[in-house]
């Protein structure tokens, strides 16, 4: 019971962390590629994009791994 509280808590706490950074890594770019549309020349990743990439990755798995406890910790008998 408790564990399945803390499973739900620290879900929502990554998922509010990896809605924030996927925002932060579109806040440079122009309203066209908040909502998928495409750019004409391929950037290469460096300094903070590159770190902020790397922790929407890692965020991104924790997320997934995460929910497939979730389900296996509550999943009955």
């Amino acid at each position: 019971m408790i564990l399945n509280v803390f499973l739900g808590i620290a879900q929502i706490i990554l998922a509010i962390a990896l809605i924030a950074v996927v925002l932060i890594q579109s806040k440079g770019e122009e309203l066209g590629g908040v909502f998928g549309g495409a750019q004409s020349v391929y950037q290469t990743r460096r300094g903070v994009d590159k770190l902020l990439f790397t922790i929407t990755v890692f965020l991104s798995i924790a997320f997934f791994l995460l929910a497939i406890i979730n389900v296996i910790v509550s999943a009955p008998g």
